[in-house]
């Protein structure tokens, strides 16, 4: 008999997601003044390709998305990480396996870092170890990566954690109210789990 892939809803936090320097661990209610600084500070970078980061954002929005995360955490529909430093716990940024598709068990890879870690191979990290829990602990068996062709930054990213180009998706995303294309990475466990460096 088959075994059922594990059930979103009771997963148990991960304690071990880490490599190198940088860790990935579910949010804290703690993490929120953290999470504006790094806002703020990166509204000229990730600011270009995500509309939630702008002037705007402040304390109240990231105390807002925390408690969207933990309770998304627990219904099983999102799994969002901090990514830290994994000595000192510093907040560098988020990311997530969201927009799940239970049925076919599929979800996107979504990813950002602060302004001030940018550039260091965090994202690149944080995304292996991302794939690899989605794949081995949360069941999913494809990930997408859905990204503004002109976001050469995290196209890059996607690459190099190993996603592969399937194709551009045409008005695929919206930025500032208007229809981009999108270029789509597939990533499935044998692209990740088992190759050499992949732990």
């Amino acid at each position: 008999m088959e075994t059922a892939p594990p059930t979103p809803a009771v997963l148990p936090y991960p304690r071990d997601l880490q490599r190198g320097r940088v860790a990935l661990r579910p949010y804290r209610h703690t993490d929120a003044a953290a999470m504006a600084e790094a806002v703020g500070e990166s509204i000229d970078t990730v600011g270009r390709w995500q509309d939630w980061c702008n002037p705007g954002y402040n304390l109240k929005s990231a105390q807002d998305w925390i408690e969207y995360c933990l309770r998304s955490w627990f219904t099983g529909d999102e799994y969002e990480l901090a990514i830290v430093d994994a000595a000192s716990d510093a907040y560098l940024g988020g990311i997530g396996i969201n927009q799940r598709n239970r049925e076919h068990r599929f979800a996107n890879l979504g990813y950002w870092v602060r302004q001030s870690s940018q550039g260091q191979g965090i994202a690149r990290a944080a995304g292996r170890l991302a794939a690899e829990y989605a794949f081995a602990t949360v069941g999913v068996t494809r990930l997408e990566i859905v990204v503004a062709t002109t976001n050469v930054p995290s196209r890059k990213t996607a690459q190099a954690i190993g996603g592969q180009l399937e194709g551009i998706a045409r008005n695929r995303l919206v930025l500032r109210g208007e229809a981009v294309d999108a270029a789509m990475y597939s990533m499935i466990p044998a692209d990740v789990l088992g190759k050499p460096g992949a732990r």
